[in-house]
């Protein structure tokens, strides 16, 4: 059910509402109606109840706003239930920022948080946990899109990684490190290890899962990327891969992994490759002195090692396991 204010409003500027709906109806033939009045009575009635709270001379324009965005969501398909988490519970803490931009706030949050869900292994209830925890410090539209980066990094997307340390120049050092995930320090201290080691953060518990490694990538036929046992080279930025008539660029750190479209004469082209001390013995990688368990047979393990990691591959395995080098 609609809340008083926002149904107060709605009710204030219904005719101007309804032409809005009689449009998205004529230009979206498969407007859903039902779904657009059920996200109005749930994501969006959050959000006006939040401005209309702090703010209350503003509620009228970011209902407005706010009738107009979830329009758009609906036509194009876009309310589904991650929407709706965004519009409920990240928006309105910040309800601040809503009050003066709702349409550039309410879609710099929705927009990426359609975007992760589109990114395999990007863990976007981490980002949407992280980027609630973080509201109280932001204060301008400009620090939401770098902490969001900022967070999406640390749920996973792995090639953000480069700019969101760049980014994190522009915020005050207290609000970079929170976002980092950092709960002690200075923030140039922080900034330098992170530039200096991808396979480090401030969070201890991050870094003790990325010392076993991660592991991406699986057979097509299960739904995975790879339809035959990827081969893999040294990049600059990661590994280039193989499998079959597809190439790929794995980028990997403490954080995640992700593969991105690559082409035959980038994988033809690999950089030289980072000596290691790397052995094998039966089911065991020893990389650097220290000892790795593989539920995989010895035989045909390759290990190719770029500046910071080692990418481990197997005739009998469609995934890549990927460990740093210290």
């Amino acid at each position: 059910m609609i809340s008083a204010p926002f149904a107060s409003l709605l009710a204030a500027g219904r005719p101007g509402f309804n032409r809005r709906v009689a449009e998205a109806r004529r230009r979206y033939p498969g407007f859903d109606a039902e779904a657009f009045g059920s996200f109005l009575a749930t994501a969006a009635d959050a959000v006006v109840g939040a401005v209309a709270a702090s703010a209350p001379d503003r509620a009228g324009p970011v209902a407005l706003a706010v009738f107009d965005l979830a329009l758009d969501l609906t036509a194009h398909n876009h309310g589904g239930a991650l929407a709706r988490q965004v519009w409920s519970e990240v928006a309105p803490q910040y309800a601040a920022l809503l009050a003066q931009q709702p349409a550039a706030t309410l879609g710099m949050l929705t927009n990426a948080a359609l975007h992760m869900q589109k990114v395999r292994g990007a863990r976007v209830a981490e980002w949407l946990a992280w980027m609630t925890q973080l509201a109280p410090q932001v204060d301008t539209l400009q620090q939401v899109g770098v902490v969001g980066q900022i967070c999406a990094w640390r749920a996973g997307m792995a090639h953000f990684r480069q700019g969101a340390i760049a980014a994190a120049e522009q915020l005050p050092a207290t609000l970079a490190l929170a976002a980092f995930g950092a709960t002690e320090g200075e923030w140039p201290a922080v900034r330098e290890a992170l530039l200096r080691d991808p396979w480090w953060t401030p969070e201890a518990a991050v870094r003790r899962r990325a010392a076993a490694g991660i592991e991406i990538g699986s057979f097509t036929g299960f739904g995975g990327e790879f339809s035959a046992p990827p081969e893999v080279r040294p990049a600059q930025q990661g590994f280039w891969v193989r499998s079959g008539e597809r190439h790929a660029l794995l980028v990997a750190d403490a954080c995640g992994a992700v593969l991105h479209p690559a082409t035959a004469e980038e994988y033809a082209h690999p950089q030289a490759a980072t000596d290691a001390n790397i052995s094998i013995a039966g089911q065991q990688v020893i990389l650097n002195g220290r000892s790795t368990p593989l539920d995989l047979p010895g035989e045909g393990l390759k290990v190719v090692c770029n500046a910071h990691a080692a990418a481990i591959t197997s005739p009998y395995s469609h995934a890549i396991r990927v460990l740093p080098l210290r």
